[in-house]
């Protein structure tokens, strides 16, 4: 394994969390369910991850063999395996939401009701209970039973048609944009919700979130500045279509540079340094609309002056003279930066299978009620036992335990749990 010049995170089983005592079933798979609820477990929430057998999809992306996507979302999460397609599994999903706050489920629409777990049941049972509902294309409107992944989202509202260049294909993003986008959507309604529930004495309510409402809503103004200009925004690869110069520029030794000058005193200042003064008097490039009319040659310059130095001397040279540069890091190269070494923003988790595992800190860093890293991302129903034994009872559960109903780890041969042994 590449080892990776970043803190070493043990784990901090005192820090509890503002959100300790908040109690989270998850049902959801995939990435967006996921996201949601890492930003609550990571600030203290008890969040009980409930699995098929087989477990959850997220854990069959891998890359060299290993789950990477799950050790990174499915931190400071527990898990309980159980067979979905028997009916006792119900009701133990009904024991469960007694006990919780919000119930989290990216089933397609329709399936919840099926179960018998529709919003009115599961509002019997817990009046105040947050109800999420994710899906593709929300719970209304002529797409409501399509299938639906961020992939598609991302297509439909837009974001493809926009990204890349104007010659070539649109882009779909490298990574789940639009389930991390509902992701983080979810984690904040929420939290509107139980508000509305503690502090206002409001009762339990569904919240619906579509990967296409989410993916539409970071586009900003794209809908309004067609209907004022006619035009649908193109393509411009890395160049903006409000501010230049803005875009990515090669080095002497072939790396990458990000630049964004776009307010006025910055442009002019990062003429200066480049020896071209001469353009902040030149009514081509004088102003923000003349340099995105002749973005072209502007690009031009910039890119000729960046050619000719190495990436440590352009970044030395443009830090010096506030100009806003950034190197284009690969894994790699961010790694091995001292900034993220120093703010620990990649840490690298202890893991019962790998060791340790890097993945990024907890987001946002708070000063009196910091998120922690209390556990490693759960094997299949390790946690099935201290979940549930104490809900239904001995008997009951080494019953269902015999009929495969509920799976614990131990009996898929699955790593346990490495709490104990690393608690300081």
């Amino acid at each position: 394994m590449i080892s990776m010049e970043i803190h070493k995170k043990k784990w901090q089983p005192q820090m509890q969390g503002p959100l300790s005592g908040l109690r989270i079933l998850d049902l959801s798979r995939v990435a967006a369910g996921n996201m949601l609820t890492l930003q609550l477990a990571d600030f203290g929430a008890d969040v009980i991850k409930l699995e098929p057998v087989s477990g959850d999809t997220l854990r069959g992306m891998k890359i060299d063999g290993v789950s990477t996507y799950w050790k990174v979302y499915s931190r400071n999460k527990k898990s309980i395996a159980v067979d979905f397609r028997r009916i006792e599994t119900i009701d133990i999903i009904k024991q469960l939401v007694q006990q919780a706050d919000a119930l989290i489920e990216n089933f397609r629409p329709g399936v919840l009701e099926k179960m018998g777990l529709g919003p009115d049941v599961l509002l019997a049972i817990k009046p105040s209970l947050v109800i999420v509902r994710i899906s593709g294309w929300g719970h209304s409107g002529p797409y409501q039973h399509k299938p639906g992944f961020g992939t598609l989202a991302e297509g439909y509202s837009g974001y493809a048609s926009i990204s890349g260049f104007s010659d070539r294909e649109p882009v779909l993003p490298a990574i789940f944009l639009g389930d991390m986008t509902t992701g983080l959507y979810g984690a904040y309604a929420v939290m509107v919700a139980l508000w509305n529930v503690r502090v206002n004495g409001g009762q339990g309510q569904v919240v619906e979130l579509s990967l296409f409402d989410s993916t539409l809503s970071i586009l900003g103004p794209q809908a309004a500045n067609f209907k004022l200009s006619g035009k649908v925004k193109p393509r411009t690869g890395s160049r903006s279509t409000t501010n230049s110069p803005r875009n990515v520029y090669k080095t002497k030794d072939d790396q990458w540079i990000c630049l964004s000058a776009s307010t006025e005193t910055t442009a002019a200042r990062l003429f200066k340094v480049i020896g071209r003064d001469d353009m902040n008097r030149d009514p081509r490039f004088k102003s923000n609309d003349a340099r995105l009319n002749n973005v072209t040659q502007v690009d031009k310059v910039i890119g000729q002056f960046i050619a000719s130095k190495t990436l440590q001397e352009n970044l030395e040279l443009f830090d010096r003279e506030a100009i806003t540069v950034g190197p284009v890091y690969d894994a790699a190269q961010l790694s091995k930066d001292p900034y993220v070494i120093e703010r620990e923003s990649l840490i690298q988790m202890q893991d019962p299978e790998l060791g340790f595992v890097p993945m990024h800190n907890v987001v946002p860093r708070m000063s009196i009620t910091p998120g922690a890293m209390r556990m490693h991302a759960p094997a299949i129903g390790e946690h099935t036992k201290e979940v549930l034994e104490p809900i239904l009872g001995l008997e009951v559960y080494n019953r269902l335990v015999s009929q495969n109903i509920i799976v614990q780890a131990e009996e898929k041969n699955l790593p346990q749990s490495i709490y104990n042994s690393t608690k300081e």
